[in-house]
């Protein structure tokens, strides 16, 4: 192999042997020898003695995936989890080449990767889990206890008591309604699936239903003011909701007094992407977000404080918000606490 050829291979971020058609080592890249701790050259040498690979069993590489025996058609070895002398754990894929089916193999690619990654995707993944598992438990535990007293207790139970009783049934169950649609959104943003159906809208008159809504359930003071002659927006509005929603109970779950938004028409150069808009400011009056923190913020499962919540909301609208071509984006409000900009793009001419 060339000079040229070497210096591609040690500039990729995997460790990469590639074996020739009598299963000795060709080329290697200089990570692939720190990972497999190779000690002088190993061109020429047999690949089962330099990729000193092992699983849990005790079994190698080479002799467990037999990658110059099987089928023909056959063109890879799928990605799988191996041990590095050092006992690390890597993940090992490798292609195999034939000149034609006909034909033996000719050569075998092997790539090496640390399984860092794919810790760092158990942990979200147990992240999810226990997430999920924390924020199902409380409403169910509310909705089979209720339950269950009014079944053994009926004729005891006055008519109020009775109405009690139901409404938290009914209240915790359209919490695990908005956590499992929060779960499926979560996972629509991830694949790419999100399917929005957007259209013109009055962003003054879905605003103040959302905040009508809020303010109806806390006694904490949320005000809103809708600046004259703004843009209609493009937007599906149940996701549109869905955002505000998110923000405002933020600002009245993590505020300490009043919740205030605004919603104008947004100002030149305020969002350079959009040459027409609106720009939805939700301010509340509690600690506020430290700069060095903002950026973590629309993260899956971040919280801030101590209040609760299953962490996905801001993931959430940012996604959405994103989606539709806006942005969300976080200051300090002038009274203190938090402000929260989103700016989103108007509807065009012709809807």
């Amino acid at each position: 192999m060339s000079p040229e050829v070497q210096q591609v291979i040690d500039a990729l971020p995997d460790g990469v042997v590639v074996a020739d058609a009598d299963g000795r080592v060709e080329l290697v890249s200089a990570l692939a020898v720190r990972m497999l701790g190779v000690e002088g050259d190993p061109r020429g040498r047999p690949l089962d003695q330099v990729l000193a690979l092992t699983d849990h069993d005790g079994n190698d590489w080479v002799g467990h995936n037999r990658p110059y025996d099987g089928l023909r058609t056959r063109t890879a070895v799928p990605e799988q989890s191996w041990l590095l002398p050092s006992g690390t754990e890597v993940l090992v894929a490798a292609r195999v080449h034939r000149p034609a089916l006909e034909r033996p193999v000719e050569q075998v690619t092997v790539t090496l990767r640390s399984g860092r990654g794919r810790a760092r995707l158990d942990r979200e993944r147990s992240d999810l889990v226990a997430t999920v598992a924390h924020e199902l438990r409380s409403p169910l535990t509310g909705v089979k206890g209720f339950v269950q007293a009014m079944l053994n207790r009926w004729d005891r139970l006055s008519d109020d008591q009775k109405r009690l009783m139901l409404e938290t049934v009914s209240a915790d169950s359209d919490r695990l309604s908005r956590l499992i649609a929060e779960l499926l959104d979560v996972a629509r943003i991830d694949t790419g699936r999100l399917q929005l159906y957007p259209r013109p809208c009055d962003a003054g008159v879905l605003m103040a239903r959302i905040v009508g809504s809020v303010g109806a359930g806390t006694a904490r003071p949320v005000t809103l003011h809708v600046e004259d002659g703004i843009p209609e927006v493009l937007a599906d509005p149940d996701k549109f909701t869905q955002v505000f929603v998110n923000l405002v109970e933020n600002g009245v779950r993590h505020g300490d007094g009043e919740v205030s938004v605004r919603v104008r028409s947004l100002r030149p150069g305020e969002d350079p992407a959009l040459a027409e808009g609106v720009a939805v400011v939700v301010d509340d009056e509690g600690e506020g977000i430290p700069a060095d923190l903002r950026r973590r913020v629309f993260t899956k499962f971040w919280k801030g404080g101590a209040r609760g919540g299953s962490g996905l909301g801001l993931y959430i609208v940012g996604g959405l918000t994103k989606a539709h071509g806006g942005t969300v984006t976080i200051d300090d409000a002038p009274g203190g606490g938090a402000r929260i900009l989103v700016t989103w793009p108007a509807a065009s001419a012709d809807g």
